[in-house]
Protein backbone atom coordinates (compact mmCIF):
# COMPACT_ATOMS: atom_id res chain seq x y z
CA UNK A 1 0.00 0.00 0.00
CA UNK A 2 1.67 3.36 -0.88
CA UNK A 3 2.29 5.95 1.95
CA UNK A 4 -1.11 7.54 3.48
CA UNK A 5 0.03 11.50 4.59
CA UNK A 6 -1.86 13.64 5.94
CA UNK A 7 -1.37 17.50 8.15
CA UNK A 8 -0.90 16.40 11.93
CA UNK A 9 -0.77 20.19 13.21
CA UNK A 10 1.53 23.12 12.83
CA UNK A 11 4.67 23.54 14.54
CA UNK A 12 5.47 26.17 16.76
CA UNK A 13 6.65 28.50 13.72
CA UNK A 14 4.01 27.44 11.85
CA UNK A 15 5.48 24.99 9.71
CA UNK A 16 3.03 22.38 8.88
CA UNK A 17 3.66 18.48 10.88
CA UNK A 18 2.81 15.43 8.61
CA UNK A 19 2.07 12.78 9.80
CA UNK A 20 3.21 9.34 7.85
CA UNK A 21 1.14 6.11 7.93
CA UNK A 22 2.42 2.55 6.87
CA UNK A 23 -0.02 -0.35 6.60
CA UNK A 24 1.23 -3.94 5.57
CA UNK A 25 -1.41 -6.97 4.26
CA UNK A 26 -1.90 -7.59 8.10
CA UNK A 27 -3.80 -4.64 8.70
CA UNK A 28 -0.61 -3.36 11.15
CA UNK A 29 -0.02 0.42 10.91
CA UNK A 30 2.55 2.43 11.79
CA UNK A 31 1.90 6.44 12.04
CA UNK A 32 5.09 8.61 12.25
CA UNK A 33 5.64 12.49 12.08
CA UNK A 34 8.41 14.62 10.54
CA UNK A 35 8.51 16.37 14.88
CA UNK A 36 11.10 14.71 15.94
CA UNK A 37 10.75 11.79 13.33
CA UNK A 38 8.47 10.33 16.08
CA UNK A 39 6.67 7.09 16.15
CA UNK A 40 3.17 8.56 17.17
CA UNK A 41 1.31 5.07 16.84
CA UNK A 42 1.87 1.13 16.25
CA UNK A 43 -1.64 -0.47 15.65
CA UNK A 44 -1.04 -4.66 15.92
CA UNK A 45 -3.85 -7.02 16.24
CA UNK A 46 -4.03 -8.93 18.95
CA UNK A 47 -4.84 -12.35 20.24
CA UNK A 48 -8.58 -12.03 20.35
CA UNK A 49 -7.97 -10.28 16.81
CA UNK A 50 -8.66 -6.68 18.44
CA UNK A 51 -5.96 -4.04 16.92
CA UNK A 52 -4.18 -2.54 20.17
CA UNK A 53 -2.20 0.70 19.72
CA UNK A 54 0.84 -0.21 21.59
CA UNK A 55 2.96 2.54 22.20
CA UNK A 56 2.21 5.92 24.06
CA UNK A 57 1.94 9.17 22.84
CA UNK A 58 -0.36 12.19 22.46
CA UNK A 59 -3.12 13.71 20.18
CA UNK A 60 -1.74 16.96 19.29
CA UNK A 61 1.67 18.40 18.25
CA UNK A 62 1.72 20.95 20.84
CA UNK A 63 1.38 18.46 23.41
CA UNK A 64 4.45 16.40 21.60
CA UNK A 65 6.24 19.86 22.48
CA UNK A 66 5.40 20.49 25.99
CA UNK A 67 6.11 16.66 27.64
CA UNK A 68 8.96 15.90 28.80
CA UNK A 69 9.21 11.95 28.06
CA UNK A 70 10.66 11.90 24.52
CA UNK A 71 7.58 9.80 23.46
CA UNK A 72 8.81 8.24 20.52
CA UNK A 73 10.85 10.17 18.88
CA UNK A 74 14.72 9.91 17.53
CA UNK A 75 17.39 11.17 19.88
CA UNK A 76 20.33 12.72 19.02
CA UNK A 77 23.29 13.16 18.52
CA UNK A 78 23.83 11.46 21.26
CA UNK A 79 21.50 9.74 23.38
CA UNK A 80 21.38 9.04 26.82
CA UNK A 81 23.53 10.94 29.73
CA UNK A 82 26.93 12.82 29.08
CA UNK A 83 28.53 13.20 32.48
CA UNK A 84 28.88 16.91 33.22
CA UNK A 85 27.62 17.80 30.38
CA UNK A 86 31.17 17.80 28.70
CA UNK A 87 33.34 16.04 26.57
CA UNK A 88 36.85 15.88 24.75
CA UNK A 89 37.18 15.06 21.35
CA UNK A 90 40.37 15.72 19.31
CA UNK A 91 42.07 17.69 22.39
CA UNK A 92 39.33 19.96 22.30
CA UNK A 93 36.57 20.29 25.05
CA UNK A 94 33.28 20.83 24.47
CA UNK A 95 30.29 22.09 26.56
CA UNK A 96 26.40 20.98 26.32
CA UNK A 97 23.32 22.23 27.75
CA UNK A 98 22.96 20.98 31.60
CA UNK A 99 19.36 19.57 31.87
CA UNK A 100 19.74 16.53 34.30
CA UNK A 101 21.20 16.88 37.89
CA UNK A 102 24.66 18.19 36.50
CA UNK A 103 24.83 16.06 33.15
CA UNK A 104 23.77 16.46 29.80
CA UNK A 105 20.65 13.98 28.83
CA UNK A 106 19.33 13.09 25.04
CA UNK A 107 21.66 16.07 23.59
CA UNK A 108 19.53 18.86 25.92
CA UNK A 109 16.57 21.27 24.99
CA UNK A 110 17.79 21.33 21.25
CA UNK A 111 18.03 17.87 20.56
CA UNK A 112 16.75 16.17 17.13
CA UNK A 113 13.52 15.13 19.00
CA UNK A 114 12.34 18.50 18.75
CA UNK A 115 13.35 19.31 14.95
CA UNK A 116 11.04 19.04 12.07
CA UNK A 117 12.52 16.32 9.53
CA UNK A 118 12.14 16.40 6.13
CA UNK A 119 10.91 13.48 4.43
CA UNK A 120 13.34 12.56 1.25
CA UNK A 121 12.40 9.16 0.55
CA UNK A 122 9.14 6.79 0.14
CA UNK A 123 7.98 3.47 -1.26
CA UNK A 124 5.08 1.33 -0.33
CA UNK A 125 6.40 -0.04 3.03
CA UNK A 126 8.96 2.55 3.93
CA UNK A 127 9.64 6.50 4.51
CA UNK A 128 13.09 8.31 4.65
CA UNK A 129 13.34 11.06 6.94
CA UNK A 130 16.50 13.26 7.43
CA UNK A 131 17.44 16.14 9.60
CA UNK A 132 20.45 19.05 9.37
CA UNK A 133 22.58 20.04 12.35
CA UNK A 134 25.19 22.83 12.10
CA UNK A 135 28.35 23.18 13.79
CA UNK A 136 27.82 23.63 17.24
CA UNK A 137 24.19 23.75 16.89
CA UNK A 138 23.78 21.70 20.16
CA UNK A 139 27.32 21.86 21.51
CA UNK A 140 28.85 19.38 19.16
CA UNK A 141 31.49 19.98 16.36
CA UNK A 142 30.39 19.56 12.62
CA UNK A 143 27.83 20.20 10.28
CA UNK A 144 25.61 16.83 10.90
CA UNK A 145 23.20 15.05 8.58
CA UNK A 146 21.59 12.53 9.78
CA UNK A 147 18.57 9.81 8.54
CA UNK A 148 16.39 7.48 10.06
CA UNK A 149 14.23 4.88 7.42
CA UNK A 150 11.27 3.40 8.85
CA UNK A 151 10.35 0.01 7.07
CA UNK A 152 6.96 -2.07 8.04
CA UNK A 153 7.36 -5.42 6.42
CA UNK A 154 4.92 -8.30 5.60
CA UNK A 155 6.53 -10.20 8.83
CA UNK A 156 5.32 -7.32 10.98
CA UNK A 157 8.53 -6.23 11.45
CA UNK A 158 9.51 -2.24 12.02
CA UNK A 159 12.61 -1.43 10.97
CA UNK A 160 14.71 1.68 11.97
CA UNK A 161 17.97 2.13 9.74
CA UNK A 162 20.15 4.94 11.11
CA UNK A 163 22.53 6.70 8.65
CA UNK A 164 24.84 9.67 9.29
CA UNK A 165 27.58 12.07 8.39
CA UNK A 166 29.60 14.90 9.52
CA UNK A 167 32.18 16.92 8.16
CA UNK A 168 34.35 16.97 11.29
CA UNK A 169 34.44 14.32 13.77
CA UNK A 170 31.70 14.38 16.02
CA UNK A 171 29.78 11.75 18.98
CA UNK A 172 26.99 9.87 16.99
CA UNK A 173 24.94 8.00 19.51
CA UNK A 174 21.45 7.79 17.65
CA UNK A 175 18.64 6.12 19.20
CA UNK A 176 13.92 5.79 19.54
CA UNK A 177 12.26 6.36 23.07
CA UNK A 178 9.40 4.77 21.83
CA UNK A 179 7.22 3.28 25.12
CA UNK A 180 5.70 0.41 24.81
CA UNK A 181 2.69 -0.95 26.75
CA UNK A 182 1.65 -4.68 24.85
CA UNK A 183 -1.67 -4.22 26.60
CA UNK A 184 -2.42 -1.12 25.08
CA UNK A 185 -1.31 2.25 25.28
CA UNK A 186 -4.50 2.83 27.74
CA UNK A 187 -4.10 0.09 29.85
CA UNK A 188 -2.13 1.35 32.17
CA UNK A 189 0.77 -0.60 34.12
CA UNK A 190 3.63 -3.15 32.40
CA UNK A 191 4.62 -4.54 35.62
CA UNK A 192 3.27 -8.15 34.64
CA UNK A 193 4.59 -7.91 31.61
CA UNK A 194 6.49 -10.86 30.57
CA UNK A 195 10.41 -9.85 30.18
CA UNK A 196 13.77 -11.85 28.42
CA UNK A 197 17.04 -9.93 27.98
CA UNK A 198 19.63 -11.56 26.60
CA UNK A 199 21.85 -9.27 28.01
CA UNK A 200 24.34 -11.58 30.93
CA UNK A 201 26.15 -8.08 32.29
CA UNK A 202 25.29 -4.27 32.58
CA UNK A 203 26.90 -1.15 33.79
CA UNK A 204 26.13 0.01 36.99
CA UNK A 205 25.49 3.81 37.89
CA UNK A 206 26.09 6.18 40.47
CA UNK A 207 23.82 7.17 42.94
CA UNK A 208 21.95 10.45 41.94
CA UNK A 209 23.18 11.05 38.80
CA UNK A 210 22.78 7.98 36.59
CA UNK A 211 26.17 7.97 35.36
CA UNK A 212 28.04 4.48 34.53
CA UNK A 213 30.54 3.75 37.07
CA UNK A 214 32.43 2.23 33.78
CA UNK A 215 31.84 -1.19 35.91
CA UNK A 216 30.84 -4.31 33.44
CA UNK A 217 28.57 -6.37 36.22
CA UNK A 218 27.41 -9.61 35.75
CA UNK A 219 23.75 -9.85 35.61
CA UNK A 220 23.41 -13.48 37.61
CA UNK A 221 21.90 -13.44 40.69
CA UNK A 222 20.69 -9.88 41.08
CA UNK A 223 17.75 -8.00 40.04
CA UNK A 224 18.81 -7.48 36.81
CA UNK A 225 18.87 -11.18 35.65
CA UNK A 226 16.28 -11.48 32.98
CA UNK A 227 18.06 -14.41 30.73
CA UNK A 228 15.01 -16.65 32.03
CA UNK A 229 11.65 -14.54 31.36
CA UNK A 230 9.82 -12.85 34.63
CA UNK A 231 7.66 -10.05 35.01
CA UNK A 232 8.84 -6.67 35.51
CA UNK A 233 7.35 -6.14 38.30
CA UNK A 234 8.84 -8.75 40.09
CA UNK A 235 11.95 -7.51 41.64
CA UNK A 236 10.82 -3.56 40.55
CA UNK A 237 10.89 -2.71 44.50
CA UNK A 238 13.49 -4.99 46.17
CA UNK A 239 16.44 -3.61 48.57
CA UNK A 240 19.09 -3.19 45.92
CA UNK A 241 20.66 0.34 45.51
CA UNK A 242 21.18 0.59 41.71
CA UNK A 243 17.23 0.29 41.47
CA UNK A 244 16.68 3.08 44.36
CA UNK A 245 19.10 5.33 42.86
CA UNK A 246 17.10 5.41 39.48
CA UNK A 247 13.71 4.24 41.42
CA UNK A 248 13.47 0.70 38.92
CA UNK A 249 15.32 -0.24 36.13
CA UNK A 250 16.48 2.60 34.05
CA UNK A 251 20.30 1.09 33.58
CA UNK A 252 22.49 -0.11 30.42
CA UNK A 253 22.57 -3.94 29.30
CA UNK A 254 25.57 -5.13 27.26
CA UNK A 255 25.25 -7.14 24.03
CA UNK A 256 28.86 -6.42 22.73
CA UNK A 257 31.76 -4.85 23.46
CA UNK A 258 31.54 -3.00 19.88
CA UNK A 259 29.34 -2.13 17.54
CA UNK A 260 28.91 -5.45 15.08
CA UNK A 261 26.41 -8.06 15.11
CA UNK A 262 23.08 -7.89 14.81
CA UNK A 263 21.50 -10.05 17.49
CA UNK A 264 17.90 -10.72 19.21
CA UNK A 265 17.75 -8.72 22.60
CA UNK A 266 14.82 -9.11 24.36
CA UNK A 267 11.17 -10.51 23.95
CA UNK A 268 8.41 -8.70 26.06
CA UNK A 269 4.96 -10.79 25.89
CA UNK A 270 1.59 -9.51 27.42
CA UNK A 271 -0.68 -12.79 28.33
CA UNK A 272 -3.95 -10.84 28.48
CA UNK A 273 -3.36 -9.90 25.13
CA UNK A 274 -1.07 -11.99 23.79
CA UNK A 275 1.17 -9.67 22.34
CA UNK A 276 4.73 -10.42 22.05
CA UNK A 277 7.90 -8.19 21.24
CA UNK A 278 11.02 -9.30 19.84
CA UNK A 279 13.38 -6.55 19.50
CA UNK A 280 17.32 -6.91 17.67
CA UNK A 281 20.17 -4.56 17.14
CA UNK A 282 23.72 -4.39 15.90
CA UNK A 283 25.01 -2.06 18.89
CA UNK A 284 26.69 -2.59 22.19
CA UNK A 285 23.75 -1.96 24.64
CA UNK A 286 20.16 -0.97 25.26
CA UNK A 287 18.80 1.17 27.71
CA UNK A 288 16.25 -0.74 29.46
CA UNK A 289 13.63 1.64 31.46
CA UNK A 290 10.59 0.70 33.53
CA UNK A 291 8.68 4.25 32.64
CA UNK A 292 9.77 5.53 36.54
CA UNK A 293 10.00 9.29 35.88
CA UNK A 294 6.73 9.28 33.94
CA UNK A 295 4.41 12.24 34.87
CA UNK A 296 0.66 11.58 35.43
CA UNK A 297 -0.87 13.13 32.48
CA UNK A 298 -3.30 12.77 29.59
CA UNK A 299 -2.09 10.75 26.52
CA UNK A 300 -3.86 9.49 23.19
CA UNK A 301 -7.68 9.33 22.91
CA UNK A 302 -8.26 10.18 26.92
CA UNK A 303 -5.93 7.60 27.78
CA UNK A 304 -4.08 8.84 31.73
CA UNK A 305 -0.74 7.75 31.84
CA UNK A 306 0.93 7.29 35.11
CA UNK A 307 4.23 5.97 36.36
CA UNK A 308 5.42 2.77 34.85
CA UNK A 309 2.84 2.39 32.21
CA UNK A 310 5.37 2.30 29.16
CA UNK A 311 8.98 0.35 29.22
CA UNK A 312 11.81 1.41 26.64
CA UNK A 313 14.21 -0.28 25.15
CA UNK A 314 16.53 2.00 23.80
CA UNK A 315 19.32 0.59 21.40
CA UNK A 316 22.36 2.40 21.90
CA UNK A 317 26.37 2.76 22.59
CA UNK A 318 26.46 2.93 26.38
CA UNK A 319 26.04 6.00 28.51
CA UNK A 320 28.66 8.84 28.86
CA UNK A 321 30.46 6.14 26.67
CA UNK A 322 32.36 9.20 24.81
CA UNK A 323 34.31 9.92 28.54
CA UNK A 324 34.23 6.00 30.02
CA UNK A 325 37.78 4.53 29.18
CA UNK A 326 36.74 0.97 28.63
CA UNK A 327 33.50 1.88 26.85
CA UNK A 328 33.21 1.73 22.91
CA UNK A 329 33.25 5.56 21.59
CA UNK A 330 30.54 6.74 19.33
CA UNK A 331 33.38 8.88 17.34
CA UNK A 332 31.81 9.27 13.86
CA UNK A 333 35.32 10.39 11.83
CA UNK A 334 34.62 13.29 9.25
CA UNK A 335 33.82 11.94 6.17
CA UNK A 336 32.79 8.39 7.20
CA UNK A 337 28.97 7.23 7.50
CA UNK A 338 27.68 5.63 10.39
CA UNK A 339 24.94 3.02 9.66
CA UNK A 340 22.72 0.93 12.46
CA UNK A 341 19.79 -1.28 12.26
CA UNK A 342 17.10 -1.24 15.15
CA UNK A 343 13.92 -4.04 14.32
CA UNK A 344 11.26 -4.40 16.29
CA UNK A 345 9.19 -8.05 15.99
CA UNK A 346 5.57 -8.13 17.05
CA UNK A 347 3.64 -11.81 16.97
CA UNK A 348 0.60 -13.27 18.57
CA UNK A 349 1.22 -16.58 20.88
Amino acid sequence: MAVRKELFGKSRDGKEIMLYTLRNSMGTEVKIMNLGATIVSVLFQDKNECFRDVVLGYDTVEDYYNGGCYYGALIGRSGNRIDKAKFSLNGKTYSLAVNDNENNLHSGPNGLDKRIFELTKECDDRITLTVQDKDLEQGYPGNFCCSVTYILNEENELKLHYEAECDQDTVCNLTNHTYFNLGGQESGSILNTQLWLAAKEYTPVIDGQAIPTGEYAPVAGTVFDFTQPKTIGRDIEADEPQLKYVGGYDHNFVIQREQGIDQRFAEAYNPETGICLEAFTDLPGFQFYSGNFMKDEKGKKGAQYTKRCGFCLETQFYPNSINQEGFAKPILKAGSKFASTTTYRFTVR
